[in-house]
């Protein structure tokens, strides 16, 4: 059984040939802990590695030799990770590959940890043993021996099944003889030194606030799926906020009106900002807002820093591997953040002609969702978690 992968790239439109630096996420298939357990506390994080952990991370550090000797690919590893049930990496390409692409990079990784795996339980490692031991098992369902007949290399039939079929194959072999990690990967290109250097900080930071995560699971939770009156939003942090009696909406246009004067150093900026302050300082004030003009991120920053309590409302969705950086993070940890992120904001309408996935209609819109936002008063109904 040859692992094999439906990873479909983030950035459609980046080479993936070229020279690049990128955070990569592997995660265990079901979320099983196999690659050892938290210790410590925050002060003291640590990830104390079982024997596969160990080896996970042995191969990642090896990669850069083995793709120079086998491929002829000038790669390096800056740092890494094993969380107890997922992985995290940066790896760096440091010449333009002619035939090997990142994510071939990554899923041979990701083929010789399984083997491995399953090395370690005494079993036939997944390059050796043939798939028709199991198309010809008397459960095997008839599509099963079809496809088999039809695609008699185990790693063109894989290729050759959809999800579902899949996972009903997975089923039949048994968890030993699956892939060690999911189909898919998650990867983050980075965009310069000052990215690349938070990108190693959050690697190594990922113990501490995995612990963080788990002493604080009300102020710290991630919901890929929240209902807030008739929208629908991914969402992080304390969904608390939501319940607050006096929200206010932070908005302040680029320009202030009449004139080419940037808004945030106008006087009309000092009132209001003045008068966001009294509010918030009287108490039971959350600060909502987008943060996209320059006088909303200056609000939002200031939140942030002095931990007044904020609704965040961003563009990129929360998937199942995104988190917040390290300043919304500690933001998250107080219990004074919340960052929501709207379902199909490329689905709404147009504002004055503009597509609804340009800048100016994105403005209006998220704003919209802030006033909606800020004249909700129910309680959020979660359907889904992580």
């Amino acid at each position: 059984m040859v692992v094999t992968s439906s990873y479909r790239p983030r950035n459609p439109g980046h080479d993936y040939y070229g020279r690049g630096t990128y955070l990569i996420t592997l995660v265990v298939r079901g979320r099983e802990a196999l690659f050892g357990s938290l210790a410590g506390d925050a002060q003291h994080p640590e990830v104390q590695l079982s024997p596969l952990g160990k080896v996970v991370k042995q191969i990642w550090e090896q990669t850069p030799v083995l793709q120079e000797t086998l491929h002829g690919n000038k790669v390096a590893v800056h740092a890494c990770i094993c969380m107890p049930d997922h992985f995290h990496g940066v790896i760096e390409v440091l010449e333009p590959m002619k035939k090997k692409s990142l994510g071939d990079i990554i899923q041979a990784i990701k083929a010789a940890c399984t083997s491995r795996w399953q090395q370690m339980q005494g079993l036939p490692d997944s390059y050796n043993r043939p798939i028709m031991i199991d198309c010809n098992r008397a459960d095997a369902p008839l599509w099963l021996q079809e496809k088999a007949q039809r695609f008699n290399n185990e790693g063109q039939l894989l290729n050759n099944l959809s999800k579902k079929q899949r996972q009903e194959y997975y089923a039949l072999v048994g968890r030993a003889h699956r892939p060690l990690f999911d189909d898919n990967y998650d990867d983050t290109v980075c965009l310069d030194d000052r990215h690349r250097e938070a990108m190693i900080a959050y690697v190594n930071d990922n113990p501490r606030r995995a612990i963080l995560r788990r002493a604080l699971p009300d102020v710290m939770q991630r919901c890929l799926h929240v209902q807030v009156g008739a929208r629908s939003f991914g969402a992080f942090g304390n969904l608390f906020l939501l319940r607050w009696a006096n929200k206010l909406q932070v908005q302040c246009h680029r320009k202030l009106p009449g004139s080419n004067m940037p808004f945030e150093l106008s006087e009309e900026y000092e009132k209001v900002h003045q008068k966001w302050i009294d509010d918030i300082m009287r108490g039971a004030t959350v600060i909502v807002t987008p943060g996209i003009s320059r006088g909303e991120l200056l609000m939002k920053n200031e939140c942030l820093e002095k931990g007044f309590p904020l609704i965040h409302i961003q563009k990129d969705a929360i998937n199942n591997f995104w988190k917040p950086e390290r300043k919304r993070f500690e933001a998250c940890a107080k219990g004074c953040l919340l960052i929501l992120a709207p379902w199909g904001l490329d689905e709404m309408e147009s504002v004055n002609s503009v597509p609804p996935d340009a800048d100016f209609s994105r403005f209006h819109n998220l704003n919209r969702i802030a006033e909606e936002i800020c004249n909700f008063y129910g309680v959020a109904k979660i359907i889904r978690k992580k």
